[in-house]
């Protein structure tokens, strides 16, 4: 089994949540739907669209033939949710980690996400989010993994278009990047790093899933990310011998053809927890974003408050 369904939380103050239960159940008995427990969904999207009043829901389905889509729609964010279109390939290509973006102004709606293995995208979404229009745009491309952007959380600040991704090293953790743009399609600056203060170069042991402005804070961001793996609570970061030692292996697998692995490569691969990481004891770190001018970091902190912010 890969998963039980989307659950929803919600807090006022973002220290006590409720649990809002399961808002898309997976259908046991249905191996042909997307939802299906033993399918490899993930990474639900949500977003509101204030002309049609519906909450319009993305996900990602890894499948035999390709990264995949399925769109739902709810009228309240808890559902419960119709299932609209799945097996979608966004403009015909195979659609690894995304994101997706409204802009405030004019209510219209984009998708970022990773052509699988190649380069990121940005797909203009139609008026009611549901599909494509056809039109995008091409960014950042690279030869293949380890370099490949996923991992993509987007945000705005002070006129200027953001975008943290990861490089492409399965459940392995690797350097956050930031890039900045004047609009949705680019062009975009590469300035580096995103944890560039961290010695194991692996974003603190964490994958970046979400960015957000905090609504009370005048110039507070959150960051979101997963950590699949590595210390359980503080500073306990290695340097970043491991980490290279991953993306070499990983360059080295998806080379063409495929380049052996040294035993320092596998034996980093095992260190670390080996392919088979048990993702239900992951856990979530959330740090603020410092800027320097345009330019955002993230510095690691065991414990912070929202009341060291104006």
């Amino acid at each position: 089994m890969w998963h039980w369904g989307v659950r929803c939380y919600s807090s006022a103050d973002l220290y006590n949540w409720d649990d809002l239960g399961t808002i898309i159940p997976p259908p046991p008995d249905d191996p042909a739907s997307p939802l299906y427990p033993r399918k490899a969904m993930d990474r639900p999207h949500i977003l509101y669209n204030q002309a049609t009043g519906k909450f319009i829901c993305w996900i990602k389905v890894m499948e035999e033939r390709g990264q995949t889509r399925a769109v739902l729609e709810a009228d309240s964010i808890t559902g419960p949710y119709r299932l609209l279109r799945s097996g979608i390939l966004p403009l015909g290509m195979s659609a690894g980690d995304f994101d997706l973006v409204a802009a405030p102004y004019d209510g219209k709606a984009y998708m970022y996400f990773e052509r699988v293995h190649s380069e990121l995208i940005c797909a203009d979404l139609t008026r009611d989010y549901a599909d494509f229009t056809g039109y995008y745009s091409t960014h950042f491309p690279r030869p293949g993994p380890p370099s490949v952007r996923e991992g993509i959380a987007y945000f705005h600040r002070k006129n200027r278009h953001y975008l943290a991704t990861s490089g492409t090293t399965g459940y392995f953790p690797n350097p956050s990047e930031i890039a900045t743009a004047d609009t949705f399609h680019g062009p975009w600056d590469e300035p580096g790093l995103l944890h560039r203060d961290d010695p194991s170069e692996t974003s603190f042991n964490s994958q970046i899933s979400s960015i957000f402005k905090h609504p009370g804070k005048k110039d507070l961001y959150i960051a979101l990310a997963d950590r699949w793996n590595g210390p359980i609570g503080g500073t306990e970061f290695a340097d970043g011998d491991l980490g290279r030692l991953v993306r070499s292996a990983f360059e080295k697998h998806f080379a063409h053809p495929p380049v052996p692995l040294s035993s320092l490569e596998a034996s980093a691969l095992k260190r670390w927890g080996g392919l088979d990481i048990n993702t239900s004891q992951a856990r979530h770190v959330w740090l603020p974003i410092a800027f320097d001018g345009d330019r955002p970091f993230i510095r690691w902190r065991d414990r912070w408050s929202l009341d060291e912010f104006d």
